[in-house]
């Protein structure tokens, strides 16, 4: 079940996506039908009340799209690419659709995770993705070591983020060349990055900041990290 006005409309924009039934209100299907230019099913007319019925008391603007699932890229796939974001155990789905929305907006290719200790690409994160997960592959691995490792091999430059890194990470990109594949690599906030992922990448950095706070949420630190990765800065 994908909510909320954003997403529905990439969904129904996206022709990898199988739609089954769009439910909205009248208003709401007005809205949606010009986000989207057009519904390609037809909406089933309802009361705010029926459609909170739906989705059990989530923020859905009226709207809700059932469909399928979107399929599940393999790491090969992301060869050729030029950024990608690995994350390693982040739980929450608004942190997990905020990250995706971020990576979409400045200009990244992808976001890796894991099948265990990460949420599903259902309505909560697709709603904070605001229409990104309909146009960011996301890549779920079973053993996120493992991908690193193979993203490696792809010619990633692994850039683990963590507050005790020995460089910053506008250091750790300054060397690289324009062209290089990177990825970067965000644990959980409190845990961190696993041992074994800390052992996949290349380097380990920090992002330094000039107020007396050193730390910021993941999503937020996210867009700093991509805005750094991608132009240095």
């Amino acid at each position: 079940m994908l909510f909320g006005l954003h997403a529905v409309a990439a969904a129904l924009q996206n022709p990898n996506r199988q739609h089954i039934r769009l439910t909205a209100t009248r208003n709401a299907a007005a809205r949606l039908d010009a986000l989207a230019g057009g519904l390609p099913i037809d909406a089933q007319i309802a009361e705010p009340r029926d459609v909170d019925k739906i989705v059990q008391g989530a923020v859905h603007q009226g709207v809700v799209l059932e469909c399928e699932h979107l399929a599940n890229p393999h790491i090969q796939e992301l060869a050729g690419m030029r950024l990608v974001v690995a994350l390693d155990q982040i739980t929450d789905p608004q942190n997990v659709g905020a990250i995706i929305r971020s990576t979409n907006a400045l200009g990244a290719d992808a976001v890796i995770t894991t099948a265990r200790h990460s949420p599903e690409a259902t309505g909560t994160m697709a709603k904070a993705a605001s229409g990104a997960l309909e146009w960011t592959p996301y890549v779920t691995v079973s053993n996120l070591a493992e991908a690193l490792s193979a993203l490696g091999d792809l010619g990633f430059y692994r850039i683990g983020l963590d507050s005790d890194g020995d460089h910053s990470l506008t250091e750790a990109v300054a060397g690289l060349d324009a062209s290089h594949p990177r990825a970067l690599v965000l644990g959980a906030e409190g845990k961190g990055l696993r041992h074994l992922t800390r052992q996949r990448c290349d380097q380990v950095a920090r992002l330094d900041m000039p107020g007396r706070i050193k730390s910021l949420n993941v999503s937020n630190a996210a867009v700093l990290a991509l805005n750094i990765a991608s132009t240095g800065d």
